[in-house]
């Protein structure tokens, strides 16, 4: 490749590289195959508030748009390494076809659920009596109605609250009171794409330290629950020949490298989706053991005529066995800055998706910075991040979150 111009990071702070431009053009000054993985949450495509960053035209340009990113972004990760990009649920199909266009394997979805979402509906039927130029009666505003016995004045209360409870005021609203147009929010999916290895995952893993998934570092801990330990088997000291474990001659292995921790799945929760769902499971028992029955000898790994017992000594709800992020209330406003980004995410979710794909020591790649949060999540999990935001109003907010040790800190020309 012909030689790139050289790139002037805006601010560099405890491993983070701030880069402020458009990310493509920025990307395509970084070197071939120099990070580990990409964590991101791009715009959706879906004019978001009426933001232009969120404006593509059509359908097919946003996925025009992401595959002209995610091609960048393909030739600047190693071989085998993970690209995650949250999505709208309206365009998520246009964003994995444009990253899979780009030449990665759609390899799973995770479907982030929280529940603070609102709903961005049409009221049909205040759109009818709108059309039709009739006034509708308020009867309350969201939060304050009238006492029992009093009389209710909607003056009372107007320009507190916007959201008034009206009655409809023709027929034809009146038969569809109470219909919209949109679903109350509850998940973004997040793409998890892998650049082609080269030969097997194993040799893959050992060349360039990417194509897998850090499995033990994102399970989910039974909550403080007394483990079933799994009945282990060993390698004996003298001929390694395999046998139930329990004989001190033996050196056990256990049949799951981190008892009592479950496998992580493809769904993560906040805590009031994982409170919701346990109200709706209600009080669950532990997993249950079960027995292979064979037989086995000095020098196979078969199971033998005693019960292989896996499971957990616990109970509750069904949130216990997905992940779920805890953000505290400082989280947005990180070291006191003034974050006003509209699509902010947990900095504990970012850890747990920047754990699940990136090497100790590694380089993760956000081309789209945004107010820094998987910078801020890569400082706590000491690995370097390199962020690229174009936003003028977006950099000044990772400068501000980002600017917790002056020493650490300094602002390039």
């Amino acid at each position: 490749m012909t030689d790139k111009p050289i790139l002037t990071p805006f601010m560099e702070a405890s491993g983070i590289t701030l880069y402020q431009g458009d990310c493509i053009d920025t990307m395509r000054r970084l070197p071939d195959n120099s990070v580990d993985a990409i964590i991101t949450d791009p715009p959706y495509g879906l004019e978001f508030m009426g933001k232009d960053w969120d404006g593509f035209g059509t359908p097919l340009g946003f996925q025009t748009w992401t595959q002209a990113w995610a091609s960048e972004a393909r030739r600047i990760l190693k071989p085998g390494a993970h690209l995650l990009a949250f999505a709208g649920t309206r365009t998520y199909h246009r964003m994995a076809s444009g990253v899979e266009d780009a030449g990665f394997e759609i390899r799973d979805c995770i479907a982030w659920m929280y529940g603070s979402g609102f709903p961005k509906s049409l009221d049909v039927s205040k759109a009818i009596d709108k059309a039709a130029g009739a006034e509708r009666e308020v009867t309350a505003y969201q939060g304050h109605s009238p006492s029992s016995g009093a009389t209710f004045s909607p003056g009372q209360y107007q320009g507190q609250n916007t959201l008034a409870r009206t009655l409809p005021a023709t027929p034809e609203a009146a038969k569809w009171q109470g219909w919209g147009t949109a679903l109350k929010p509850a998940h973004e999916p997040i793409v998890v794409a892998r650049k082609p290895l080269i030969g097997t995952v194993a040799a893959n893993v050992l060349e360039h330290g990417t194509g897998a998934l850090n499995i033990d570092a994102c399970r989910i801990a039974a909550e403080d629950k007394t483990p079933v330990p799994a009945a282990g088997y060993g390698r004996h000291e003298s001929d390694n020949s395999y046998q139930l474990a329990g004989d001190p001659k033996f050196k056990t292995t256990g049949v799951d490298s981190a008892p009592g921790m479950r496998w992580p799945a493809n769904i993560a929760l906040d805590e009031t989706a994982a409170n919701m769902l346990d109200q709706q499971s209600g009080e669950l028992p532990g997993a249950s053991s079960f027995s292979r029955p064979g037989t086995y000898a000095n020098t196979s790994y078969q199971v033998g005529n005693a019960a292989l017992q896996e499971g957990y000594n616990d109970t509750g709800g069904a949130s216990r066995f997905f992940y779920c992020a805890k953000a505290s209330k400082k989280d947005r406003n990180t070291n006191g800055a003034a974050n006003t980004h509209p699509t902010v995410k947990p900095t504990e979710l970012m850890r747990w998706l920047i754990r699940l794909v990136t090497p100790p020591g590694g380089i993760i790649l956000d081309p789209f910075g945004g107010s820094g949060s998987t910078g801020v999540a890569a400082q706590a999990e000491n690995v370097r991040c390199i962020l690229i935001e174009r936003e003028d109003e977006y950099v000044q907010i990772i400068r501000d979150r980002l600017n917790d040790d002056q020493s650490l800190f300094s602002q390039l020309p």
